[in-house]
């Protein structure tokens, strides 16, 4: 069985040092408890930054044939422009690089400085083009706006020319959301910090991005945009039919909502391998918008390999899963 996964991450120590030298701190203003479970459970900079040791042992090890890295929680793209424009391509010249240094095993993602969309467009347009990029991943939001703000369309517009197809990835949510819904006295700061985060609020805050991108009407305006959503699609594909039912007369959708997701987005799991979300996106979904990811090195689920073989899939479904819709979306028989 051929495996390829799509949600793994890489950082660069110039690019980290830079980010620090110009801010101070990549991370927003957190407490000495939730900087002491980041730093005793979140992955070493040597293990971002690898790609020739650890990071290949764990691939050998689970028969991962190829990895498409994107830019880990220390992404330049949210600076301003005056900082971000730079780094951006900087970054996207060293991920170039690193997937030159073994094209056999890795393929790699551009990042953008989207508060710039006129630069972005410009450096999506040389990261596809002239470094074989495979296509684009979106971290969060800018300067909290969603990103179906008119203000990122040239992004998505350019996106879909080139046919490159677009990876959302959590990030920090505003503090104002984190107070609101997860802080409490009732429990410790680290308990809110794990609920605002990976617990739940990252991925609350980018299923309601994607579903803000649907009712914006931008697959409607761009029918070939793909998108890409991690973690069995963040909650989302649990409500498309009240979706559906709630939201199409008031729309304004020439589709209802769900029908934008089943031919516009494809979903991943990001090494949350556990058989009633698979089982709920392949009926939702079908098993033909379903690309395997791992979220390598934050998860290095034990199950990798044997996931998609013992969760009760057709050999045609796991085909399909394993390699055949990563190879189809991100063009990974072009190399």
């Amino acid at each position: 069985m051929k495996i390829i996964t799509v949600e793994e991450h890489i950082q660069f120590k110039n690019i980290t040092e830079a980010i620090q030298k110009q801010t101070g701190n990549a991370l927003p203003s957190l407490s000495s408890d939730m900087l002491n479970y980041m730093h005793t459970s979140l992955p070493s900079a040597n293990q971002m930054e690898d790609t020739s040791q650890a990071r290949i042992k764990f691939m050998n090890q689970y028969g991962i044939d190829m990895q498409v890295l994107s830019y880990g929680n220390s992404s330049p793209q949210n600076l301003q422009p005056a900082l971000a424009v730079e780094l951006c391509r900087q970054a996207n010249d060293q991920m170039a690089a690193a997937v030159a240094s073994n094209p056999t095993r890795f393929a790699g993602l551009a990042t953008l400085p989207v508060g710039d969309p006129a630069a972005a467009v410009k450096e999506l347009e040389r990261a596809i083009n002239k470094l074989g990029l495979k296509g684009v991943e979106l971290k969060g939001n800018f300067d909290n706006r969603f990103f179906d703000d008119p203000m990122f369309f040239p992004i998505f517009e350019k996106a879909a020319e080139l046919d490159a197809p677009i990876y959302f990835h959590p990030s920090f949510i505003p503090s104002s959301i984190t107070d609101h819904y997860f802080n409490s006295p009732n429990w410790s700061d680290v308990a809110t910090g794990i609920l605002s985060s990976a617990g739940f609020g990252w991925h609350m805050d980018i299923g309601i991005q994607i579903m803000r991108m649907v009712v914006s009407g931008i697959f409607d305006k761009l029918p070939s945009l793909t998108l890409v959503s991690g973690h069995w699609g963040e909650f989302i594909p649990m409500f498309f039919e009240r979706l559906d039912e709630e939201l199409t007369p008031y729309s304004n959708l020439k589709h209802p909502f769900s029908y934008y997701y089943r031919h516009n987005i494809y979903l991943t799991p990001s090494g949350m391998f556990t058989k009633p979300q698979l089982d709920l996106v392949k009926t939702e979904m079908g098993a033909d918008h379903i690309i395997y990811s791992v979220d390598y090195p934050y998860k290095q689920p034990t199950n990798t390999n044997s996931f998609l073989t013992q969760s009760g899939l057709s050999n045609d479904e796991i085909e399909l899963i394993s390699h055949q819709n990563a190879e189809q979306v991100f063009h990974l028989d072009e190399n």
